[in-house]
């Protein structure tokens, strides 16, 4: 055990890193990027950038139970890098995250397993308030939101332009800034993905 003394010099150091670091994260700075800045140990600042996003996450799980309503954006994408082989839905090294946008409000995401009907419908279900304006594209899984008792309107990509209103523009404008971010890491390990997601 450390004398006192000590214990109080390496909790000043640590202290001082964490003030000097925040500010690289906050600026979407890589953790072994701001570790060479600072002239700190890479591992020091993959810890302190680990417990931010830990933290952002269970800020993000207390506001987890608020329903949406109004006019939403449902839609789900794939994150992962390039592979040969396979491509599109469920292709290997894919991760699937379901997305739901409140317009001039919050987006909620969850990692799931595919994007089949039955796997969106119950998320959408306790997300969604009843009788709100759901926008979707033409994707098969959204059909039975017709009869849900949702107001839904599906947008087709490839016969119309955006209008005023009859977009989902929000949560596909998310999806972009979320992978801009995370591209940056140059791949991150299933496990951790979720954390990284939120800081997005």
């Amino acid at each position: 055990m450390l004398p006192s003394k000590y214990e109080d010099n390496a909790l000043q150091i640590k202290e001082k890193s964490t003030e000097r670091t925040a500010p690289f994260f906050v600026l979407e700075v890589t953790a072994r990027s701001a570790a060479d800045i600072l002239g700190i140990h890479p591992n020091s600042a993959a810890l302190f950038y680990r417990k931010i996003r830990t933290v952002i996450n269970h800020h993000l799980a207390l506001a987890a139970d608020e329903v949406f309503e109004g006019s939403v954006e449902p839609d789900e994408s794939d994150f992962g890098g390039r592979h040969k082989g396979r491509r599109g839905r469920g292709a290997a090294g894919k991760v699937v995250v379901f997305g739901i946008l409140k317009r001039n409000g919050r987006v909620y995401t969850v990692v799931v397993d595919n994007a089949k009907s039955e796997t969106l419908l119950p998320v959408i279900k306790k997300k969604i308030m009843p009788d709100s304006i759901v926008y979707t594209d033409s994707l098969s899984s959204y059909d039975k939101l017709d009869v849900s008792g949702f107001i839904h309107y599906r947008i087709n990509h490839s016969k119309e332009f955006a209008d005023r209103q009859n977009h989902i523009n929000g949560i596909e404008n998310f999806w972009n800034q979320a992978k801009r971010v995370l591209r940056k890491y140059n791949g991150i390990d299933c496990k951790s993905f979720p954390l990284f997601l939120k800081e997005c």
